[in-house]
């Protein structure tokens, strides 16, 4: 799967973890304990993700040679 792809999909896995719990303090979703913990699992699998994809992009741009770090 492409490096991208882990990032957008952290994102809006993370976007989902973020909105949920706020859908359900203004009581438009019921607070249930299934939807609490697929928000709170969202939310991680998320930020999980994209920290991967970001190392991983990382890892395939030094690979290419630019490095900015040492071209300084």
């Amino acid at each position: 799967m492409p490096v991208n792809r882990y990032i957008v999909i952290g994102f809006f896995l993370v976007l989902i973890g973020a909105v949920l719990p706020f859908l359900m303090v203004l009581r438009m979703v019921p607070s249930t304990f299934f939807l609490n913990f697929f928000a709170f699992s969202a939310s991680v699998a998320g930020l999980f993700l994209g920290v991967i994809g970001v190392a991983t992009h990382m890892g395939v741009e030094r690979r290419k040679g630019r490095d900015d770090w040492r071209e300084r």
